[in-house]
């Protein structure tokens, strides 16, 4: 490709009677810095239109020492929430003339790890990393190394890298102190995967919200290990086995409620006349569910922006306003909760 494009450069040259340095001058915008004629200039870009000229990159990126591409890890790329944030990232990216190489980790360390180095043997300029988040020692190097790197969405603190998340707590206890005022008090909890910063939150806000409220948590209505539809179905299944009682369901992601969705389905049991639903996440098919499902909104696609204005700050050297970025979530009330207690939500 590089040799194509070396041809080409002596091609026009040739046939305009001027040094390929003049052409690779005009055709890289700098004609007026070169005190190139505007005649020679204008003749430059129509013999390269009408040979249909196109630049190699690599050999721009060979001089540059830049290839203008940026690695994304995603530990789930068939999950809504983590697609929208993909897409954001690429878009903003493609914005600034950057390029997405994208790598499914699988929720699995094991390959996160392997596509960090691949990545990096790739020679990207930087690396988006949304963690599998159960450890985070293996990217402890990328704050030591030339590299950048920028974290999102599963926040590990212990990493000295630049970070943007939501509040996952404040959008756990909003939401749970939602179900609460309106009289529940037996409400389940379907948590994602344990000991990643999310869960660990939402979990936290779930217990805290009850707490704050004068409720007892009840432990054994924490049920879940994952972040999809199996998980969610599966566990709610078990969960009306064992607590029949329970008057609303706060799913920890949009997956889960959708495999709760069915596992109520199953058992007769309707939302919200028999049972409450909320769930962490907001996607536009929840709108349209019968019932439309309450949720949190985490501002995913302003998260994957964030991100890619944090790498090319730090690619231009420029100092970071904020360390860390804790992006506020939103309450989006519709149709899946049902007042338990209408005189307390008067009140």
């Amino acid at each position: 490709m590089a040799g194509k494009s070396l041809t080409t450069l002596r091609t026009i040259a040739e046939k305009l009677g001027v040094s390929t340095s003049t052409v690779s001058r005009v055709l890289n915008g700098k004609s007026r810095q070169c005190r190139i004629s505007p005649q020679t200039t204008r003749a430059v870009l129509e013999t390269a239109e009408r040979l249909n000229f196109r630049p190699s990159h690599l050999a721009r990126s060979l001089r540059l020492r830049k290839t203008q591409t940026f690695g994304l890890l995603i530990p789930d790329i068939s999950n809504p929430f983590f697609a929208q944030i993909a897409r954001s990232v690429e878009t903003a990216a493609r914005e600034r003339d950057y390029s997405i190489l994208l790598a499914d980790t699988r929720e699995s360390t094991e390959a996160e790890i392997a596509a960090v180095r691949l990545l990096s043997d790739r020679q990207v300029d930087g690396l988006i990393i949304l963690p599998v988040g159960q450890s985070g020692d293996h990217l402890r190097a990328l704050a030591d190394e030339d590299l950048a790197a920028v974290i999102v969405d599963r926040d590990l603190p212990d990493l000295a890298l630049p970070c943007v998340t939501s509040d996952n707590f404040g959008g756990a206890y909003e939401a749970v102190g939602y179900l609460l005022d309106r009289g529940h008090r037996r409400i389940a909890c379907l948590q994602g995967l344990p000991d990643t910063r999310p869960n660990e939150q939402r979990v936290r806000g779930w217990r805290q919200a009850m707490l704050g409220r004068g409720v007892t948590p009840d432990p054994q209505l924490v049920l879940g290990d994952r972040y999809d539809t199996q998980s969610g179905y599966e566990r709610t299944l078990m969960l009306l086995d064992a607590a029949p009682d329970v008057t609303a369901l706060f799913a920890l992601s949009n997956l889960i409620a959708l495999g709760a969705v069915r596992a109520l389905a199953e058992r007769g049991r309707r939302i919200p006349q028999d049972i409450s639903l909320v769930c962490f996440d907001d996607q536009p098919w929840l709108a349209h569910m019968n019932p439309p499902i309450t949720t949190v909104d985490q501002q995913n696609v302003r998260m994957g922006q964030i991100a890619v204005e944090l790498l090319l700050d730090r690619l231009a050297g420029r100092p970071l306003r904020d360390h860390r970025i804790l992006l506020p979530t939103r309450f989006i009330e519709r149709q899946s909760v049902r007042t338990l207690n209408r005189e307390r939500v008067k009140a």
